[in-house]
């Protein structure tokens, strides 16, 4: 079963995972043109697009130990996931700086300052536009596999400081966040609690 699921996902093209990707996109933009958002647009305009990008790093999170339990390998995706995670953040800060602040940068940096879910919000995004600008081949070249494995566990403190940044924005202590940040626990747990099969040539080496 395992290798069936393995070898359905190996004909899969990465650029249908884009495609349905954008899916959240192209009904946001819907829900703008036709007066499918609330009664705060700019609000839901911001909200979606940022709690799109978590979902799409928890999924890149979750690749690793789902491989480790069920052994079905969705690596080739990883990349994909995370870019498309940055792709939503980008827009989500785009969308904040836009619409909320109307590019007044000054005004920005009070803000952010001021406002410590911003803080986090804006860390976080840092750290993901690292991982982006890095998710290529030649940045795995140029810094080498362990210093480009060691830049990308930034995603495992971005994710986090996102869902603090949801929660302190909300200003209340809501339950999906919390399930989510919950969620997010979990699977870095996992990482830690099953770890990394041992190969063949590693075997060896050890013994």
């Amino acid at each position: 079963m395992r290798a069936a699921v393995n070898g359905w996902l190996r004909v899969i093209p990465v650029w249908a995972l884009w495609l349905g990707g954008l899916v959240p996109l192209a009904l946001l933009v819907w829900d703008t043109l036709y007066g499918g958002l609330g009664i705060d647009p700019i609000r839901d305009i911001e909200h979606r697009l940022g709690r799109t990008a978590l979902y799409f790093l928890i999924a890149s999170l979750a690749v690793t130990p789902v491989l480790r339990i069920t052994g079905v390998s969705f690596i080739r995706f990883r990349r994909a996931l995370g870019l498309l995670c940055f792709t939503y953040a980008g827009l989500h800060v785009l969308s904040w700086a836009v619409m909320d602040m109307a590019l007044l940068w000054g005004a920005m940096a009070r803000d952010v300052v001021k406002r410590p879910y911003l803080v986090f919000g804006m860390v976080s995004f840092l750290m993901l536009l690292a991982l982006a600008v890095s998710s290529n081949n030649a940045s795995i070249r140029r810094m080498g596999g362990t210093a480009w494995r060691r830049l990308h566990k930034l995603a495992y403190i971005a994710a986090p400081l996102v869902t603090l940044h949801w929660i302190w924005a909300l200003k209340t202590f809501p339950l999906e966040p919390v399930l989510w940040l919950s969620a997010i626990l979990v699977l870095l747990g996992l990482r830690v609690a099953i770890p990394r099969p041992i190969r063949w040539g590693q075997a060896a080496t050890v013994k």
